[in-house]
């Protein structure tokens, strides 16, 4: 009996997996027809709905309030990501330490603020000064006050969104991240310390660039939510881009239009950072096929 090798047996199957892959599913065909006809139809009976008013739309799409709103969003997202990537390995390391106040103290963060809504936790930061009127600096030795600030012009709408942002975000941040360091094997950790690498360089060098494959896909899935939960900020007007339309909503009386408007720069908006996290998810599984040839 003549032996297959390994070359040839790659082949076989490559050769059924195109064949199968070859055949026509008509169901399939038919399934996509009728979600694109519901779709097409589901957009084209709103656009040419009566209610809507397009030279509203055309007029304030590109309105500079609506582009300084989409800025906005953007750097939102952008700052409260970082912060919270941040803040979530930190929470992560923490909860996967041998120390088990720190580990009681990274579980308590996370409980915390999993259970709070982020609308409430935005409420919160956006009413700080309810707490505390004033921040003061004072003179420990006489009680002389050097300098004071006003909580309202120290929290701005603006920066009580971030906080909002960063604080809950740096939570899940923390289970993604905890999750990708847990996937390395632990042989890996001991191979480290054998070679005489200290925590740190072995996290940096041998921990974080194993577990990246596990912990950037779900990452940029929270980006594009991150995206998205921005317009929250709105209840304490954050300046962002939901913002910008009620703001303009409420002199025109034009609601609905303003709603179009905002949908269609989240879309763009979420559809690019989309790409961007497809993209980088391909070019992390050539790595990683390389790695395994």
């Amino acid at each position: 009996m003549r032996t297959v090798s390994l070359a040839e047996r790659e082949q076989t199957l490559s050769q059924a997996a195109d064949r199968i892959a070859a055949k026509k599913h008509p169901g399939r065909i038919l399934l996509a027809v009728a979600a694109a006809c519901v779709v097409t139809w589901g957009a084209l009976s709103m656009w040419f709905n009566p209610a809507l008013d397009h030279e509203t739309i055309y007029k304030y799409l590109t309105a500079e309030s609506i582009r300084a709103g989409v800025m906005n969003t953007i750097v939102l997202a952008v700052i409260s990501m970082v912060l919270g990537t941040v803040g979530g390995f930190i929470v992560a390391v923490m909860r996967l330490s041998s120390n088990p106040v720190l580990r009681a103290i990274g579980f308590s963060y996370v409980a915390l603020v999993r259970s709070i809504p982020l609308l409430v936790l935005i409420l919160f930061t956006g009413n700080l000064a309810l707490f505390w009127s004033r921040v003061d600096i004072v003179n420990p030795f006489n009680g002389d006050i050097w300098h004071s600030w006003d909580m309202n012009d120290l929290v701005t709408p603006f920066i009580a969104s971030i906080l909002a942002l960063s604080f809950n975000e740096a939570a899940y941040m923390g289970e993604i991240i905890r999750s990708g360091l847990r996937s390395v094997d632990q042989g890996q950790r001991e191979a480290a310390t054998a070679l005489g690498l200290g925590p740190w360089h072995t996290m940096r060098k041998v921990i974080l660039p194993q577990a990246m494959r596990v912990i950037l896909p779900p990452t940029g899935s929270q980006f594009v939510t991150m995206i998205k939960m921005t317009s929250l900020v709105s209840v304490i007007a954050g300046g962002d881009l939901l913002t910008a339309s009620q703001n303009i909503a409420a002199t025109n009386l034009r609601t609905l239009e303003l709603l179009v408007i905002a949908s269609a720069w989240y879309l763009l908006v979420t559809g690019i950072a989309t790409v961007g996290q497809t993209l980088l998810e391909r070019r992390l599984e050539r790595g990683q096929r390389k790695v395994s040839v």
